[in-house]
């Protein structure tokens, strides 16, 4: 089975408050992309990668990625004005093999193998599929600061990376969003408004999105754990 891993990086990444888009903050003396694509060369289940970055960004994120000397396939491809732009542009460019095909957050580096693995086969069984955790808070839906409802905790998710598609759904679905001028907070969500349904795998409270400053001092934490453990491998 072919699987193509998409990693859209190109955000300007302004929640982290510097002129340095988040996905090129270092970690542990490398940035934090890099990080990220370590996983998805290291699973056996991920053929071929492509990561989006700005067109201004791509002389610095191809060297970031020639020095690694990955041991799979990453193509550093120009991406768009949004996330959806960004992964459009990289489907355009999927080899024509590829049968599932992963979108996942350039900053959710501490994604662990067994979950792109699961959330991969839950995709080819099911056609669509994405890694979610259950809210341990309470959820109101407001308007105006004033709370119009609460909405149970047992019928909520928070959805997490990598979400996980049949090739010609994800493909599908993103054509007929730009067709229609409708943009999503997620792919998950471009495909649910064709009426594909989406089956939910259990993620990880460690499968964070680094976006905010206050998330650095964790994220090092994961590093130096993930060492200790064994599991960051060079691919050099």
């Amino acid at each position: 089975m072919s699987v193509l891993a998409i990693i859209p990086a190109a955000g300007a990444g302004l929640r982290m408050g510097g002129e340095t888009p988040k996905q090129f903050l270092s970690l542990e003396g490398v940035p934090i992309f890099i990080h990220t694509l370590r996983k998805f060369v290291t699973t056996d289940a991920v053929r071929e990668i492509i990561l989006g970055v700005r067109p201004e960004d791509m002389e610095r994120a191809s060297m970031e990625v020639d020095r690694e000397r990955f041991s799979k396939p990453v193509r550093v491809v120009a991406g768009g004005t949004s996330r959806q732009e960004t992964v459009a542009r990289a489907l355009a460019q999927a080899p024509a093999e590829t049968k599932i095909v992963l979108v996942h957050d350039a900053v959710r580096p501490f994604i662990d193998l067994h979950l792109i693995q699961r959330v991969t086969e839950a995709a080819q069984k099911d056609g669509a599929a994405i890694l979610g955790i259950p809210s341990v808070d309470t959820v109101k839906q407001v308007e105006r600061q004033l709370i119009l409802g609460t909405i149970p905790r047992e019928r909520i998710v928070l959805a997490q990376t990598p979400q996980a598609f049949r090739f010609e759904i994800i493909k599908e679905a993103v054509q007929r969003a730009e067709a229609d001028g409708f943009f999503g907070t997620d792919e998950a969500s471009l495909v649910e408004r064709l009426g594909h349904t989406v089956s939910v795998i259990m993620g990880s409270d460690r499968n964070i999105k680094i976006t905010k400053p206050s998330d650095l001092p964790l994220a090092r934490l994961y590093i130096a754990q993930e060492k200790e453990q064994g599991k960051i491998k060079s691919e050099v």
